[in-house]
């Protein structure tokens, strides 16, 4: 936050008389002052904002005045206002350099930052999570003891469960994921696989999807062929993941 006008105008006055003081002073005195602001600088600078922002800026205003002292022991003649030309060169070159250093410290001391290789090897996202499918083990419907295969005509038929569920119009061809939660058959047709959830006695007719394995929680797993990459169920039925 800026300070007021009249703070400002107050502050600089103050400096502007900092700044005779030295020029009337011996330039040693004045010199061994500088030296005095520049040890206060270096101590302030991690204690004190404040502090040190007063001491360099007592460096800044201060060394004109100790160069017009310089001049003036030299005689005041040309030679003299050369040396304090090449003075205030040289001093504000020295300033702007400890300036620099000083607050440079400030921040690697303030907020240090991570390497570029420590950015680099930082994960990025969600840790992956590694999905092993257990294949899909195809079995005739006269084989499964768990469902009742009704055979109808054209080489399909229905399924009827002891709980009272079924599914209708499909091929002897089906399957019981290894937990035996879901159940799956193929229509005669071959359009794509029909999954049955036993426990919720919701069926699912994917037109399209084939079913190619099961996680570990026995989920099952689609693609859109043989050879594609696999996917959870809620992805192929374009819905959010289930927090059950």
């Amino acid at each position: 936050m800026n300070p007021p006008p009249g703070q400002r105008f107050a502050k600089g006055l103050l400096f502007a008389g900092w700044t005779v003081l030295l020029a009337l002073l011996p330039w040693w005195l004045g010199l061994a002052l500088l030296l005095a602001l520049t040890v206060g600088a270096v101590f302030y600078t991690r204690r004190s904002h404040s502090y040190g922002e007063l001491c360099r800026s007592g460096l800044k205003w201060g060394l004109p005045g100790v160069l017009f002292a310089v001049q003036r022991a030299l005689g005041g003649d040309l030679i003299a206002w050369g040396v304090a030309l090449l003075g205030a060169l040289l001093g504000y070159s020295l300033l702007a350099l400890l300036e620099s250093l000083l607050l440079h410290r400030v921040r690697r001391t303030a907020a240090p930052s991570p390497e570029w290789r420590e950015l680099a090897m930082a994960p990025i996202g969600p840790p992956a999570r590694i999905i092993e499918l257990a294949p899909v083990l195809w079995r005739d419907a006269a084989d499964v003891h768990e469902v009742q295969y009704e055979a109808t005509a054209n080489g399909e038929g229905n399924y009827r469960f002891a709980d009272g569920h079924a599914l209708r119009h499909l091929g002897p061809r089906c399957s019981l994921s290894p937990q035996g939660r879901w159940f799956a058959a193929s229509p005669s047709g071959g359009s794509g696989d029909v999954l049955f959830e036993r426990r919720r006695g919701k069926q699912h007719r994917l037109r399209g999807w084939v079913l190619c394995g099961w996680d570990q929680d026995d989920g099952p797993w689609l693609a859109r062929h043989a050879d594609g990459v696999p996917v959870p169920l809620h992805e192929a039925l374009g819905q959010d993941m289930p927090r059950d």
